[in-house]
């Protein structure tokens, strides 16, 4: 029971933070860093921003992998899901653009508590952390610095060269960069949330109890034949 709890937790904090980007996307006031890139990636090739930002995740997922950091199930959902329901909802206009200044206002901080909660769901469910959020902490244990400063360079990374590459950079841009800590960790106080105390459930060790589990159901099975 749960599972499916944490499973639901899950998939529906991964569909928020989708649907919260995707209103930063549609208030046409500039996007989060990332989504910058992955929209500059989308205008330079022909694929969809959905896709740009699976692809990005995948390869931070791989250098994940290769600093040593470990993958749970979460983590692989959130490198797929959260850029197909993106699509989803990008393909199909279910979220209104946003064309005068004080709705696109509206939309970024509507996007910003989305997103907010979206990300206390899908950590809350202890699958793993997110493709970007682990190379923000396997960097700052590999060069020593601060998590804050390790988040702003990965960022602003991410923020030029989407840039270079045709994404949108604007005043939403600096909204967002400048209270979306604020937002998250509001709504961490409010769900009485410390992320620092989640135990997250990586893929080897759920591999290893299901050999487990097999095991002994097997040993089992042959006990009770034996008798």
């Amino acid at each position: 029971m749960k599972l499916m709890v944490n499973l639901a937790k899950l998939f529906i904090g991964l569909f928020l933070f989708a649907l919260g980007a995707v209103c930063t996307i549609n208030a046409n006031l500039g996007l989060q860093p990332w989504d910058v890139l992955h929209q500059g990636l989308s205008r330079t090739f022909p694929i969809t921003i959905g896709l740009a930002n699976i692809l990005v995740a995948l390869c931070i997922v791989i250098l994940n992998r290769i600093f040593g950091e470990k993958i749970g199930f979460g983590t692989l959902a959130n490198m797929i899901f959260i850029g197909l329901f993106m699509d989803l909802l990008l393909l199909n206009h279910l979220v209104p653009i946003a064309h005068h200044f004080y709705t696109q206002l509206l939309m970024i901080l509507a996007g910003l508590i989305i997103i907010s909660f979206g990300t206390y769901l899908y950590m809350s469910a202890g699958f793993g952390a997110g493709p970007r959020d682990g190379l923000m902490v396997v960097l700052a244990r590999k060069t020593g610095q601060s998590v804050r400063v390790v988040r702003t360079v990965n960022e602003g990374v991410a923020l030029v060269f989407g840039w270079l590459l045709g994404g949108s950079v604007g005043i939403g841009t600096v909204i967002m960069v400048s209270l979306i800590g604020i937002f998250v960790q509001g709504v961490f106080k409010i769900c009485r949330f410390d992320a620092k105390n989640v135990r997250h459930v990586y893929l080897d060790r759920q591999m290893v109890s299901r050999i487990l589990n097999k095991s002994k159901s097997v040993i089992g099975g042959t006990d009770q034949h034996g008798l």
